[in-house]
């Protein structure tokens, strides 16, 4: 990953975990939290999706297995608190996660840091619930490939990769300060395609841990009583709001020259885009609508302007003609839903260029975007483009200011 795009992503990542405690301190007249710390432990299997992780390798070890071990600290919202009382069982914060493969020479024993969100999807009894959990960062100390040190690892292209998991548990109420869960849980390591090679690290598998409540001072009621009260919910009336975003990243190209290798394109590509997104407010929870989508990559449709005339052209001396603007720039339309929580909301889109010419921009492409709220109209967008629904395309890192937003 270039030095520019992991500051870009760290600088995002330390934005949303501010955001956080700015959120906490003014709910609130007298400014009440109930704050939380939990550990996790999650053995996982790693996907053999290259044939690093079969055993094509230094160690000529097959790597299946990983595991991590999660300390965070979170928060929720008091029951006599605006946010409190329509989302009670929702938890927000900071967590630090440390990670093996079991083979570190190669891989690296990786440090994530990152901002998660968990909250309850169903109560099943009194004390027991199902609930969801994600996480969203940056994960440090990868060993990546190089052609002399580390030749086999054809997997990670970056010491700094984007750390996404997402997991469902089931929640133990023990006593009225400590939680039992455990669950299982889906995690994506990626570079944003903003370094070579990017086949992604993918892993699936359990999780288990303790979280405990801690500096409220009015006592915790036993069984969330005081939080699954029907009074303590407000009353929702339906709206249109209006999200415009700007974004921008660098991503890096890879090229396939007729009667040729494939060559990966010396330095980095600007992309920056914009999108204009009408949503249907349904609830609290919950938002969808359309949105028009522009963007301009300078890297787009590239392979079709090779200026070499030589045969077999490599990443020393491959030369382009700069594409003509029509072929680099697209707009779509796409559908998007949003899950709104306090402070964040998660954007899921799939739409389709309109506006296009060339192979590059000719097509579907996918959405997920993570929006962090700095005040009532103005928040961060952090989000990840792909192509025909399974190719990396580019980081969308950027601002976004909502019209008409109400609480």
């Amino acid at each position: 990953m270039s030095g520019k795009t992991s500051r870009l992503i760290l600088l995002c990542l330390f934005l949303c975990l501010s955001v956080c405690a700015v959120a906490g301190e003014k709910d609130s007249t007298d400014r009440k939290m109930i704050h939380m710390v939990g550990v996790d432990f999650r053995p996982a299997y790693t996907f053999p999706t290259n044939g690093f992780f079969k055993g094509v390798n230094a160690a000529q070890t097959p790597v299946r297995k990983t595991f991590s071990g999660h300390v965070k600290y979170g928060f929720k919202f008091s029951p006599d608190t605006y946010w409190g009382k329509i989302y009670p069982h929702a938890i927000q914060g900071i967590g630090v996660g440390y990670n093996t493969f079991f083979n570190s020479k190669e891989i690296g024993n990786p440090l994530a840091v990152y901002a998660f969100q968990t909250s309850r999807i169903m109560s099943i009894t009194p004390r027991l619930s199902f609930d969801y959990e994600w996480n969203f960062g940056a994960s440090f100390g990868w060993k990546k490939y190089d052609e002399e040190t580390n030749p086999m690892n054809n997997v990670v292209g970056s010491k700094i990769n984007a750390y996404i998991n997402f997991g469902l548990l089931l929640n133990w109420q023990i006593d009225a300060r400590t939680n039992l869960r455990a669950g299982v849980g889906v995690t994506h390591y990626s570079n944003g395609n903003t370094g070579y090679p990017n086949s992604g690290v993918n892993t699936i598998g359990g999780s288990i841990g303790l979280i405990r409540y801690f500096g409220s001072k009015e006592k915790l009621e036993l069984h969330d009583k005081a939080y699954t009260s029907c009074r303590n919910r407000k009353m929702f009336d339906p709206y249109i709001s209006y999200d415009l975003i700007v974004y921008g990243a660098l991503k890096k190209k890879g090229v396939f020259p007729t009667e040729s290798s494939a060559v990966l394109v010396p330095g980095s590509f600007a992309v920056g885009g914009l999108n204009f997104n009408p949503m249907y407010n349904f609830s609290h929870y919950f938002r969808a609508g359309l949105s028009l989508d522009a963007q301009y990559d300078e890297s787009a449709n590239i392979a079709d302007h090779i200026a070499n005339t030589i045969s077999g052209p490599d990443a020393e001396n491959i030369r382009f003609h700069r594409p003509p603007f029509k072929e680099q720039f697209a707009v779509g339309v796409s559908l998007r839903a949003e899950i709104v929580m306090p402070v964040f909301s998660i954007n899921l889109g799939v739409g389709r260029n309109v506006v296009c010419k060339g192979a590059d921009t000719d097509s579907f492409y996918q959405v997920v975007a993570l929006k962090t709220d700095i005040t009532r109209n103005l928040f961060l967008h952090v989000g990840y483009q792909l192509y025909k629904f399974k190719d990396p395309n580019n980081l969308m890192l950027g601002l976004g200011f909502r019209f008409n937003a109400k609480r």
